[in-house]
């Protein structure tokens, strides 16, 4: 229900915190950076933001409009499944949402690695190096990765955070505005493109109909701070959600510093009952993220706060910066049909150092210990939806179309200790992707229902050389890659307490940019590696879905097998340059379950588990001459630990007075031993951590203020946060922090 117009006061705070940030020098671009452009949070973006939103809410209310029926926004609705609203545990597939309330409680809202712990599956390792981003996994698949997330969809309010080449970035998304986290596997993510893991979706939260304002404040071990702004409303058919913070640590590690800020502005209008027109705007600036490398097990042992000599000496760091703006529309025709529409654009600058040593960047073919990239972006979707009655049974079926674009201009310079030096690369390269797609679920009686879509994709790659000279000539190059994507699947319903499903698929996935970019480890090759193929999967998955009747006990179970061919991994790492190959078949085979429900009135708890079996069905041999090294078949896949376990129990006692609202919850993370390499000559070691946090809200009249405190690994274990996949100077380890404690403030008010 919509609610009153919002009050002049709101509108005033809000635009004075748009103003005070807008007046904000923006932060000066790397004192090395020869070309990339700075985006940051800059004055015209922000004002845009402020105009809309305050034409927006300045309009009168619009008492003749009949709001559309309110959708259920229980923690458990989701639509990733059958891309319509629907409880979870109706959906016909391995599917779990994350709430605001678990988001909000889970840390301070600077990484997904907080709250997607709890969900079956999924592997996030936080790296604590914020020049690489999250190690993200879901079954497996995005294991492989050094940097950036591939193999799995990423997805924020409806707009596609994966670049079309498969590869994305989980920190540009801002936790302060999500409502709800939505993680899909299996088969039914096939259906959404270049992704064979899995899909994750971050949904902002609907802003209230009484306008709230905010502010935050957190600190904690090695100079960790967050500062946090956020204002949501509704004002007649408009709403309003924006929200900026500023995170800064030292970081656990030598040379591990880092800063970043966030603006993510929503705003959303009800042209009339049946349509909903959304505007979002994301600004997302790190202008400094030192990378510490990883280590050696010796340098490990020794002192994991350590860094490699090679860091300082080429001052490894990485600067981004991005923009995006995305307008969603939905239209409902009538009470069976609905038709929805996107469209977004964005610009992505980075500028990172790498350790190359200069011995290795000096030959024709070197490409250089400098990356300078600029990258622009967009895509538009549309996708219609038809419901109709078939007898006793009912049909919807779901049909659409995308076509995402990127057109990046990378250069590559010599690192002289952190300056730029001679050009080494020089390229155009584009990519886009023209996907149509189609769904049907038809229910019937008895509570059977059956599920069955395809989904055609066309990945188009070209990059155009501007580098040409002796030793090293034309490279330009182009590949395209395509697949049909079909996926079927069944479920029954038994009763109110139970539900079962089936689901099989065939899916996709390309190699990245990054991944094409060389051919050959004798380091004589140069050009694009456009013999690679594409690794394509056949998925089977089986689950069950059990809640009890009083709706306090729900458990979730999935046993899957992944057979995958052309299985794309690391092929060797000659004079900085990693190239990668096919290596024929691998399998993935394993159980997750889960549950979360109320022990007792003042006691709950929450269980995540998976055991992943994934390994290698063929031997091959990586690299080439010296450097050759034979994989065995059976050996695991590196990256992928076999058993992840996470248990929560959450204590909110019935206590008035100063104490009243209290929670205390402990936390405990399993997380197995990790093969580094694919010839799995070593491994880091299994762990378990324990944590410990408590919150305490206040009310006081229109004001509330909310205080957090946690402890992270309360035994101040030594352990490894992640590892480097097959780094070629075996510099595989990233060690994870000891005891750490972090505390905030949160305090908001209604208008």
């Amino acid at each position: 229900m919509l609610g009153p117009p919002m009050s002049a006061g709101m509108l005033g705070v809000m635009m004075s915190i748009v103003s005070s940030l807008s007046r904000r020098v923006p932060l000066a671009a790397s004192r090395s950076a020869p070309r990339s452009h700075r985006i940051g949070v800059t004055p015209a973006w922000l004002l845009a933001m402020a105009s809309v939103a305050g034409s927006a809410l300045a309009q009168p209310a619009d008492t003749a409009a009949t709001p559309t029926p309110a959708v259920d926004t229980l923690s458990e609705v989701v639509v990733s499944a059958s891309r319509q609203a629907q409880r979870s545990f109706n959906a016909p597939a391995s599917i779990q949402s994350v709430d605001a309330q678990t988001i909000r409680s889970a840390g301070p809202m600077v990484n997904l690695s907080e709250s997607l712990s709890r969900v079956p599956g999924v592997v996030v390792l936080n790296r604590q190096n914020y020049a690489q981003d999250l190690q993200v996994s879901i079954r497996g698949f995005g294991a492989r990765s050094a940097f950036g997330i591939r193999g799995v969809r990423l997805i924020v309010d409806g707009i596609p955070a994966t670049m079309p080449d498969g590869q994305g970035q989980a920190s540009t998304v801002s936790l302060a505005s999500v409502g709800r986290l939505e993680v899909l596997r299996g088969p039914l993510a096939l259906l959404y493109g270049n992704a064979a893991g899995g899909v994750i979706q971050a949904f902002s939260i609907d802003p209230p109909p009484q306008p709230v304002a905010s502010a935050s404040l957190s600190a904690g071990s090695e100079g960790a701070q967050r500062l946090g702004i956020g204002a949501s409303g509704q004002a007649g058919s408009a709403s309003l959600l924006a929200d900026w913070s500023r995170f800064q640590t030292d970081g656990y590690r030598d040379h591990s510093a880092a800063r970043r800020e966030q603006f993510n502005g929503i705003v959303r209008w009800r042209t009339d009952a049946d349509t909903r027109i959304t505007l979002v705007a994301n600004v997302f600036d790190q202008p400094l993220s030192q990378d510490p490398l990883g280590l050696t097990r010796a340098q490990m042992l020794a002192d994991p706060r350590q860094v490699d000599a090679s860091a300082l000496s080429q001052d490894t760091r990485k600067t981004v910066s991005q923009n995006q703006t995305g307008l969603v529309a939905e239209h409902r025709l009538d009470a069976d049909r609905s038709l929805s529409a996107r469209l977004y654009a964005g610009q992505r600058a980075v500028f990172q150092t790498l350790s190359t040593p200069l011995s290795a960047q000096t030959a024709a073919t070197a490409p250089g210990g400098v990356v300078d990239l600029d990258r622009d972006y967009g895509g538009i979707g549309l996708q219609y939806s038809h419901g109709m009655p078939l007898g006793e049974s009912r049909l919807t079926t779901v049909i659409g179309l995308d076509h995402d674009r990127q057109r990046e201009r990378r250069q590559g310079f010599i690192n002289n200790a952190g300056v730029p030096g001679q050009l080494k690369r020089d390229e155009l390269n584009r990519v886009q992707n023209t996907d149509v797609y189609a769904l049907a679920i038809l229910r019937l009686p008895a509570d059977w229902s059956l599920t069955g879509g395809a989904r055609s994709s066309r990945v188009d790659f070209r990059s155009d050389d501007r580098y040409i000279v002796a030793g090293n000539g034309d490279d330009s190059g182009a590949r395209q890659y395509q697949a049909v994507s079909p996926v079927l699947g069944v479920s029954r319903a038994i009763g109110n307490t139970v539900n079962v499903y089936g689901n099989l698929g065939r899916g996709f996935e390309t190699p990245t940019f990054a991944e094409l970019a060389y051919r050959s480890t004798s380091g004589t090759l140069t050009g694009l590696n456009l013999g690679l193929q594409a690794s394509r999967s056949r998925q089977a998955e089986v689950g069950a879905k059990w809640r009890s009747g009083d709706g306090r006990q729900r458990a979730d179970l999935a046993l899957f097998s992944i057979g995958t061919d052309d299985e794309i991994v690391v092929d060797g790492n000659v004079g900085g340059r990693t190239t990668y190959r096919n290596a024929g078949r691998t399998v993935r085979e394993g159980v997750e379950f889960s549950w979360h429900g109320q022990l007792a009135p003042t006691l709950s708890g929450r269980v995540a588990f998976t055991w992943l079996s994934a390994r290698f069905r063929d031997g091959f041999v990586s690299g080439s001459g010296s450097a050759a090294v034979s994989v065995a078949a059976g050996n695991r896949l590196a990256g992928t630990p076999d058993r992840l376990a996470f248990g929560e129990l959450v204590w909110r006692p019935r206590i008035a007075g100063p104490l009243s609202g209290l929670s205390v919850a402990v936390e405990a993370l399993t997380v197995g031993a990790i093969p580094v390499n694919d010839a799995n000559t070593d491994a880091a070691e299994g762990y378990t951590l324990f944590h410990l946090r408590a919150g305490l809200p206040k009310e006081f009249g229109a004001w509330r203020l909310t205080s957090f405190a946690r402890i992270d690994n309360l035994a101040d274990r030594r352990h490894v946060g992640s590892v480097i996949v097959n780094e070629g100077n075996r510099r595989f380890f990233e060690p994870g922090p000891g005891r750490a404690w972090m505390a905030g403030l949160t305090l908001s008010t209604r208008y």
